[in-house]
């Protein structure tokens, strides 16, 4: 099969969270997202939650008017957030869970669960021309409910398979890539574009990006936090790197 260029969106969420912790204007999460895209980043992606706890709606604004690179918006499934959407018209928006007491998302969105929901969100954001994805689960049978739905894209949820790398759980890192792997596959095979992301790493990273239906990852929290030791920028590189360096064991 011919393996596709893997596109890096990098999440520049916790930016503002650094921000936000002293209620300023610094650092600022525009800027982030201009050095990301010099340094190699392909989009930029930014959770707008609904406690506003990092993003805020000025911060999609700019972004939306400054970049000339995708805006990834995303958001959950409220008649607040499908507005706002709606009204800014990014590249694309990630429909996820949210919870207002977890610390990040958590998990995919239930989407066999919640399809009486989802699917007129998904058909108002098509047509406003927004590309749409659903932060899932790697199972077969979320693929095939997702197809169903009519969204173009599924991230798949990788926060398990890093949970197991960092607790150095082999049987348990192999049993969530081959979930991985089967889920791309399948997913791919019914006509879906398959993304990934969560928690991935310098570490982490090499695997994901070597299955060869996954076209883009998403990654924030881990580079945001190494940019305290060694610049945004060189962060954005040597994940660049890294995921090369997978991607050529895909071929």
């Amino acid at each position: 099969m011919t393996v596709s260029p893997l596109r890096l969106g990098v999440n520049i969420d916790h930016v503002a969270t650094v921000r936000n912790a002293r209620g300023g204007l610094y650092p600022d999460p525009i800027r982030a997202a201009h050095m990301a895209v010099l340094a190699g980043a392909d989009g930029i992606t930014a959770h707008l939650r609904e406690d506003r706890r990092h993003i805020r709606d000025l911060d999609m604004e700019r972004l939306k008017r400054q970049l000339f690179v995708p805006l990834n918006m995303e958001m959950a499934t409220t008649p607040e957030m499908i507005g706002l959407a709606l009204s800014l018209r990014p590249h694309a928006a990630c429909l996820v869970p949210e919870k207002r007491e977890e610390r990040t998302t958590e998990g995919g969105l239930d989407i066999i669960g919640g399809h009486e929901t989802l699917r007129p969100a998904i058909r108002q954001l098509k047509e406003a021309g927004i590309r749409v994805s659903l932060f899932v689960e790697p199972e077969v049978e979320v693929m095939m409910a997702a197809h169903d739905l009519g969204a173009p894209v599924v991230e798949l949820h990788t926060g398990t398979y890093c949970e197991a790398a960092l607790a150095a759980d082999e049987a348990h890192v192999s049993h969530e890539l081959e979930r991985l792997r089967r889920a791309a596959a399948h997913g791919a095979s019914l006509g879906l574009e398959i993304h990934a992301g969560h928690g991935l790493t310098f570490d982490t990273v090499g695997p994901i990006a070597a299955i060869p239906q996954i076209a883009e990852l998403n990654i924030g929290h881990f580079l945001i936090a190494e940019a305290i030791f060694m610049g945004l920028d060189e962060a954005v590189r040597t994940m660049r790197a890294a995921m090369d360096a997978g991607r050529v064991r895909a071929i």
